[in-house]
């Protein structure tokens, strides 16, 4: 999923750094939650709403690349991983 990311990200209109952080599959493989961190955060939200939209492209592209080694193809939801942020924050909190 990275690897679609970073070689298609400009194509779908991102020019920022998006990483995918984890993935959690569905135990029969039909659904995947995908969870990206975004730098810069401010823009997150805004990315996250680019990606959305381009999802069933990006399932497309996800199908080409292992549609023979998978009997189903999952559908994907993106979400904005902040676990780096409240980390942060729990860091900061702790110094003080």
């Amino acid at each position: 999923m990275s690897v679609i990311l970073q070689q298609h990200a400009r194509d779908f209109g991102i020019r920022e750094m998006v990483s995918v952080t984890i993935i959690r599959i569905s135990p029969d493989l039909s659904f995947a939650k995908v969870y990206l961190s975004i730098f810069p955060g401010d823009k997150a939200e805004e990315v996250l709403q680019k990606v959305k939209d381009k999802s069933s492209q990006i399932r497309g592209i996800l199908g080409n690349k292992i549609g023979k080694q998978v009997r189903i193809v999952p559908s994907l939801a993106f979400y904005i991983d902040d676990s780096l942020d409240y980390a942060e924050r729990i860091d900061n909190l702790l110094k003080k």
